[in-house]
């Protein structure tokens, strides 16, 4: 088997890619697992600086496994579970001390969208875009969306782009405030490096924890916001919408 995220580092920088190319680099369980206990290990490494993230193949991340879209509607202890997973990953983004680039080198769509705007500067290939259709497939967006949209963006569009799905093309996302910088996608991991390499030579302890502080503002909203968007997400499973849906 190949690991589902390959890490490399290099003077200070750590290079994280998710590694399901086949999949579009989907979260299954054992990504979901992974996933944030590296993140939270990152912090512990003396010598990492920054982190760079970024997806194997074309895409960076289309979100939640196909495969456990119908696995939900009967199984419940699963679908706990999921949410219980989704909850850690939102978790561990916004507790690392790291600051974290992306590289958003394909489409990065639900969970991968949100994924994105976890990350504290986010570059994007000019070919890339971002989505949320949760509401599309009948689901509540209750994994993080609703919790860092509208600290990003307005909250007009937040919900203007979560209700409709419809995506959201490279310098759209720029102008919107849902990623900083548009480049070729040639480019894209060399810029995002080195925007990295930025950061790894600033003091390490003001740039921890000046990012900790900011993050404040998203960890509030988590709290006051993830567990209900969760809980309504849960339930999106039972209904009839969903389950047509999906039998489609």
């Amino acid at each position: 088997m190949t690991d589902p995220i390959l890490v490399t580092r290099a003077d200070g920088i750590i290079t994280v890619t998710l590694n399901r190319p086949e999949t579009h680099n989907a979260f299954d369980e054992v990504l979901h697992d992974e996933f944030p206990r590296l993140m939270a290990d990152l912090d512990d490494d003396s010598d990492a600086r920054a982190v760079v993230l970024t997806g194997a193949g074309t895409s960076f991340s289309a979100g939640g496994n196909l495969d456990d879209f119908a696995a939900f509607v009967t199984d419940f202890d699963a679908r706990r579970r999921a949410m219980r997973r989704a909850r850690r990953l939102v978790e561990a983004m916004l507790s690392t001390e790291l600051p974290v680039v992306c590289a958003v080198n394909g489409p990065a769509v639900g969970l991968g969208c949100t994924l994105v705007t976890l990350c504290d500067v986010v570059f994007m290939g000019e070919s890339a875009f971002l989505a949320d259709p949760h509401v599309k497939i009948g689901l509540v967006a209750g994994d993080g969306s609703a919790v860092t949209w509208p600290f990003l963006t307005s909250l007009l569009k937040a919900k203007e782009y979560i209700l409709t799905g419809d995506k959201i093309p490279a310098p759209l996302a720029v102008e919107l405030g849902l990623a900083n910088r548009v480049v070729p996608d040639a480019d894209l991991l060399t810029e995002a490096t080195a925007f990295a390499a930025r950061i790894a030579t600033l003091p390490p302890q003001a740039v921890r924890d000046t990012k900790s502080t900011l993050n404040q503002h998203l960890r509030g909203a988590m709290v006051s916001t993830l567990g209900m968007g969760l809980a309504a997400e849960s339930q999106s499973h039972d209904t009839e919408e969903y389950q047509a849906i999906i039998r489609r």
